[in-house]
């Protein structure tokens, strides 16, 4: 930047109908340093937003205003300008609107009161979203928030964010815990297109879907003839993500050997392909993630301590949706939209018994499984409201055993002309795993604490008994 040239503000446009809650407003952005324009109707906002478009960077408007509601002027705004982002903030509390803001393109939904510090972490994410958008060629902007950033007002989520702000300018190594289906990669991802290493490679490899061998060499890189079919060299994920981010996602799954190799590169700094002894010195931050419990890895030996340590620098948990089902509305709509624009359908409305059902389920595949059914009911829906909802009967906790009717069958007697043992073991215990997996819906983390086994332990049987019909 040239020598005196200013850093523009960002520029916020104001709409409510109460004065205390405009000068609160405009007092604590300005605090901030952003630049406030105030109106006190829709009508109005439309009008200043219309002819001081260029220069806007975001709205925050209410959702209930004479004249013209807040739906109308989002619905308007979104259609003009769909790269601005806008906050819905309102002091009335509705499942339907919630959903309604959100399917319309709302980068966030916010119930009164609100804390300050509330405000302040949503408009310093939607203005930094804004900016990085602005600044990435070919990149979708008119997603709202966009379909790689996690949702949600709940406080458990809330502190995720601030630790993604706090933690993303660093290059200190993170450790991402969370039940399948929280949102470890999407946070992963932000921790990495808000730091120094945003134009560079964010690159995720899955540490449960490779063989030991072959996840070694997916990672470190191979010479030629270091081993059968090694015809030609390989570069290896580390070398590949030089200057950016490498997100070892499963990262509790990896053999003990690959757990050594890691923690001497995370020591070292320098990795060396199969096969070779040249050490080559790496730049990448390490990102990992698990749906396990690290600690108790540990204590159970299945983790190296040190590794764990090394990994653990800066620990990040994600909440469960079932601990933040306030937030189920807002994921709602956001789903609805993104569905029904890509199906080119106008699916705009759930039902109350849709909403109940929702609500009321546990979502043991939390966010994940959320937004599969969305999308299946939307892809089924044949008007503009979701009618009823078909989800899966809440499933077993691991604690309870499997119900003596659901056991598989034994003999109970050996027969007078005998039988192969080993057969009859294996047959058992393969209707054993075919039953867990079928109260557990095909999670084999959850199947094996059902059993009393490891996960990897599971892993291995379900293979070599070829149960796969149940599993997904």
């Amino acid at each position: 930047m040239p020598d005196g040239a200013e850093t523009k503000k960002p520029v916020i446009l104001l709409a409510d109908d109460e004065v205390s809650m405009r000068e609160l407003l405009s007092l604590v952005l300005e605090a901030e340093g952003y630049e406030t324009i105030v109106s006190s109707s829709g009508k109005d906002a439309l009008e200043k937003f219309r002819a001081d478009r260029v220069r806007i960077d975001l709205v925050i408007q209410d959702l209930k205003m004479p004249g013209m509601d807040g739906i109308e002027l989002l619905r308007l705004l979104k259609a003009e300008a769909p790269d601005v982002p806008v906050i819905v903030i309102t002091a009335f509390s509705s499942w339907d609107s919630a959903v309604e803001a959100m399917r319309l393109g709302a980068y966030d939904y916010i119930r009164k009161p609100f804390d300050t510090d509330t405000i302040r972490s949503v408009v310093k994410r939607a203005i930094e979203r804004r900016a990085y958008l602005q600044n990435c060629p070919g990149h979708l902007r008119d997603e709202g928030r966009g379909s790689g950033e996690m949702i949600g007002n709940d406080p458990l989520v809330q502190e995720v964010f601030r630790m993604i702000n706090l933690i993303a300018p660093t290059d200190s190594t993170v450790l991402i815990q969370g039940e399948s289906g929280t949102g470890k990669e999407i946070v992963a991802r932000s921790i990495h297109n808000r730091s120094h290493r945003r134009d560079r490679p964010f690159i995720p490899v899955n540490c449960s879907a490779f063989t030991e061998s072959l996840l070694e060499s997916e990672l470190f890189g191979h010479v030629r003839g270091a081993f059968t079919g090694a015809i030609e060299s390989k570069q290896g994920l580390f070398r590949a993500a030089s200057g950016g981010t490498l997100f070892l996602d499963e990262v509790a799954d990896m053999s003990t050997t690959t757990q050594v190799k890691i923690l001497r590169v995370l020591e070292e700094r320098k990795i060396s392909p199969v096969g070779s002894t040249e050490l080559h010195p790496i730049d990448v931050r390490i990102i990992a993630a698990t749906n396990k419990p690290m600690e108790e890895e540990v204590r159970k030996r299945a983790f190296r301590e040190d590794l764990y340590y090394r990994l653990n620098v800066i620990p990040l948990f994600l909440p469960a949706l079932r601990d933040r089902k306030d937030d189920i509305p807002l994921l709602t709509g956001h789903f609805l939209a993104k569905y029904s624009r890509q199906m080119r359908k106008q699916v705009t409305k759930i039902s109350d018994a849709a909403r109940r059902s929702l609500h009321d389920y546990d979502w043991p595949g939390n966010v994940r499984e959320l937004e599969n059914i969305i999308q299946r009911h939307v892809a089924l829906c044949e008007g503009d409201t979701i009618q009823a909802l078909t989800i899966s009967g809440k499933p077993r906790n691991a604690a309870d055993p499997i119900p003596p009717a659901a056991r598989p069958e034994r003999r109970e007697s050996l027969p007078a002309e005998g039988f192969e043992l080993e057969r009859e073991l294996e047959n058992v215990e393969r209707g054993y795993l075919k039953e867990a997996l079928k109260i557990t819906q095909g999670n084999l983390t959850n199947a094996a604490k059902l059993l009393g086994m490891s996960y990897r332990s599971i892993r291995y049987r379900v293979k070599k008994l070829n149960v796969k019909d149940t599993v997904p």
